[in-house]
């Protein structure tokens, strides 16, 4: 599976921004994704995910109310909607998938800065 992710920027505090991220190889849907993000001087941390069938999401705390995963099985996309954005949300953006339990499958990355 190759992920390819898009649509990152710049934006002001309290602006919207949303990011995608493109499937191909293996792009059967039976894969959960999520998207995680690498902030300047912090380790990568999860954002959010969805499952498979698309009937749950789970979120990081710190992004619960402003942001939103979902995903288009006849695209195999998967989104992130980001609303309220904090200079602290400034971050390189992965997409990835998971197989078999891991996170196995990732993306490129794409930048979002915040500006305050």
């Amino acid at each position: 599976v190759q992920l390819q992710a898009s649509g990152g920027g710049l934006v002001q505090s309290g602006g919207s921004l949303s990011v995608s991220c493109a499937a191909s190889g293996r792009t059967g849907s039976a894969y959960d994704m999520g998207w995680f993000r690498h902030c300047p001087g912090r380790e990568r941390e999860f954002v959010a995910a969805i499952s498979w069938h698309g009937g749950s999401t789970n979120y990081a705390d710190f992004v619960k109310g402003r942001f939103t995963i979902s995903r288009d099985y006849a695209k195999n996309a998967v989104y992130l909607q980001m609303n309220s954005l904090k200079p602290e949300d400034t971050a390189v953006y992965y997409c990835a998938a998971k197989y078999g339990g891991s996170w196995l499958y990732w993306g490129q990355g794409t930048l979002v800065t915040v500006s305050s």
